[in-house]
C-alpha cells in the first residue's frame, strides 16, 4: 500500500489588503458616476449659429491713381521734370474741383524699366511715375469726379491707372451691435429646434463671435477670415456669433 505525501501551500493575505481594494471600488464607482454626469451635463445643451446684417453706406473714399511718363534712357534727365508738370496738373484738377489740398498726398517719384522680348529692339526705356492719393469723407463727391478722369488725357497727362476704394469708419461700433442681434438670431434658431425635440431653451451658457464680412449687396462672397468689398458705397456688414445653451 502506497502512501501519499500531500503538500499544503498557505497564503497569507496582509490585512490592509482588503481595505485597499474596497477604497479602489469606490474611486471606481465615483469615477463612473462623473462621466455619467459629465455625459448628462454634455447632452444638456445646444450649440448654433446665428447671423445678423445691416445695409451701410460708406462715409470714407480712398482714390489712388498712377501719373506716367515714358522716356528712353537718353531722356530721364527731362523726363523728370515733365512728370513734376503732369503732377501738378493733376493737382490742380483735383483742387479746382473741390478737394482741399490736404487731402492730397503725393508719393516719391519711381523708375521701372520697360522689358523688351528682343533687347535688340532700340534703346532702352523707361516708366517714371508718381501716385497721388486721395482721402475724403466726401464719398459722392469724390465718386463723381473719379469718373471725369480723362479730362486730364485731354491736357496730354497719362494716367496709368486709377483706383476708388470705399470704406465705413465706425466698423467696430457696427460689430457690436450686430453681434448681440446676431447671438438673439442664434437663441431663436436653438428654440425651433429644442421645440421640434419637446424641450426648451434655458440661460446662455456661451458665446463666441465670428469674422466680420463687409459685403457688397446681395453678394454671397464671404470666407472664413472675413472679408472687406472695397468697390461698392453701398454696403452690407453681416457677423456670425456660435451660442451654446442649456436645454431643459
Amino acid at each position: 500500500m502506497e502512501s501519499t505525501n500531500e503538500s499544503k501551500i498557505h497564503i497569507t493575505i496582509p490585512p490592509y489588503v482588503p481595505a485597499i481594494i474596497g477604497v479602489s471600488l469606490v474611486i471606481a464607482a465615483i469615477v463612473a458616476s462623473y462621466t455619467f454626469y459629465a455625459v448628462r451635463a454634455m447632452d444638456n445643451v445646444l450649440t448654433v449659429t446665428g447671423s445678423a446684417k445691416t445695409a451701410v453706406t460708406s462715409d470714407t473714399v480712398k482714390w489712388k491713381m498712377s501719373i506716367a511718363r515714358k522716356v528712353s534712357e537718353s531722356n530721364l534727365s527731362t523726363g523728370y521734370p515733365l512728370l513734376a508738370k503732369d503732377i501738378d496738373a493733376a493737382r490742380n484738377f483735383l483742387t479746382a474741383n473741390g478737394v482741399p489740398a490736404e487731402a492730397i498726398t503725393v508719393s516719391p517719384a519711381y523708375t521701372e524699366e520697360i522689358y523688351k522680348y528682343d533687347q535688340n529692339a532700340g534703346p532702352r526705356e523707361f516708366n517714371l511715375r508718381q501716385e497721388i492719393t486721395v482721402q475724403s469723407t466726401d464719398v459722392q463727391g469724390i465718386d463723381v469726379l473719379s469718373k471725369r478722369i480723362t479730362e486730364l488725357a485731354a491736357k496730354g497727362i497719362f494716367v496709368q491707372w486709377n483706383n476708388v476704394e470705399y470704406y465705413v469708419s465706425n466698423l467696430p461700433e457696427l460689430r457690436v451691435s450686430l453681434l448681440a442681434d446676431a447671438i438673439t438670431d442664434a437663441k431663436a434658431r436653438a428654440e425651433q429646434i429644442a421645440k421640434a425635440g419637446g424641450q426648451g431653451v434655458g440661460a446662455l451658457k456661451a458665446a463666441s463671435s465670428g469674422v466680420v464680412q463687409v459685403l457688397a449687396p446681395n453678394s454671397i462672397e464671404v470666407t472664413d477670415y472675413g472679408s472687406y468689398d472695397t468697390s461698392s458705397i453701398e454696403k452690407e456688414v453681416m457677423v456670425t456669433a456660435r451660442a451654446t445653451f442649456f436645454v431643459r
